[in-house]
């Protein structure tokens, strides 16, 4: 029997993993994925982080490469494999968790590779879930390619004609901004698109957000409370200058769609469209964990990722502690917290 299971091999289970090993803990990483990193390898192939790479290191190991520079998400895919190997933590791949629950007191942890017993549960499985789509998505007729941001890897997936993007956060926008030289790109926004610059006098806005701790403020405290209410913000300029240039039609909340058509909010003029993306983010999926003292209201019960079920704790979900809670520079904070927490307990 080990003394703690990780469950999630991203970079919330890693960074977890690291101050277990410095502490000599007992504990292996469980992770569905064919390798460490594919979580990131998996998603479309345009994708860019907006924080430079001198932000994104997991603790023990920085990120190589050009401090300044943006890591295309291969980069991080790969950062994350060698970062396990380097540190020599006890990965077991291709492991799907099937269910956890307790036994006397004792985690089981049923996988597609047979039954972990342990003392203490660490869940890193990260908030990228479940993909989340509107209800009427049924409505779209066979005619039209509809993809979830999650499945969708490049323009090659598309057939000829309308897309429509349906989202506007920063994925969306990435997406909308990478299909406007080949397609008639169509971009569906619940509110006001917020702008902010990734860079302001020659420094990342990442660089700023640091310097005024806005990563690590406490959710609790003021500065915490009015950035959880801020809206996602669009990083970069290129999504603006596309609508304003014509390339990409901006339109309100999408309200409806029967076969091809597209109805918004607030508009006359609906539009026909031949793809669709869902840029609609998602949701946590929970539903493996078969402890009904871990839930409330239908939720994890939890204090900045400890349990209200001794023995079970949480890294990597949003807003944990912090906006950096489930970002991969700032994930270890909360991870060490939470070894640290496990180790007393």
């Amino acid at each position: 029997m080990l003394d703690t299971i990780v469950i999630g091999g991203g970079q919330a289970g890693l960074a977890a993993a690291y101050y277990l090993k410095q502490n000599s803990v007992n504990f292996l990483i469980l992770d569905g994925h064919r390798e460490v990193g594919d979580s990131w390898r998996d998603r479309y192939d345009s994708l860019h982080l907006f924080t430079p790479r001198m932000y994104n290191s997991l603790p023990g190991a920085p990120f190589q490469g050009d401090p300044q520079g943006l890591p295309h998400k291969n980069e991080v895919a790969d950062y994350l494999k060698n970062y396990a190997k380097r540190l020599e933590l006890p990965v077991q791949s291709n492991t799907q968790v099937t269910s956890l629950n307790m036994n006397n007191g004792i985690f089981e942890v049923s996988t597609t590779k047979g039954t972990f017993r342990s003392k203490k549960v660490i869940v890193a499985t990260g908030p990228f879930q479940k993909p989340l789509v509107p209800s009427f998505h049924d409505k779209l007729g066979d005619a039209v390619i509809q993809l979830h941001s999650s499945e969708y890897r490049n323009k090659n997936h598309l057939k000829e004609g309308g897309v429509l993007v349906v989202g506007a956060g920063n994925s969306g926008a990435q997406i909308a901004s990478e299909l406007a030289d080949d397609f008639d790109v169509h971009l569906s926004a619940s509110g006001e698109i917020q702008y902010k610059p990734l860079h302001i006098f020659g420094k990342s806005i990442f660089w700023y957000f640091d310097k005024v701790g806005f990563l690590t403020a406490n959710r609790k405290s003021t500065l915490g409370k009015w950035l959880h209410a801020m809206p996602e913000q669009i990083y970069g300029k290129e999504l603006k200058l596309l609508i304003q240039q014509g390339r990409i039609q901006l339109h309100a909340r999408t309200e409806k769609i029967v076969d091809q058509t597209v109805y918004f909010q607030n508009e006359e003029s609906p539009i026909h469209i031949d793809n669709i993306i869902w840029a609609t983010g998602f949701k946590r999926d929970d539903h493996w964990i078969d402890i009904e003292a871990a839930f409330k209201d239908g939720h994890i019960d939890h204090m900045e990722g400890v349990s209200v079920v001794k023995g079970l704790y949480f890294v990597g979900l949003p807003w944990q502690t912090s906006r950096g809670s489930a970002l991969l520079g700032w994930v270890k904070y909360d991870a060490k917290r939470i070894v640290d927490y496990l180790l007393r307990e």
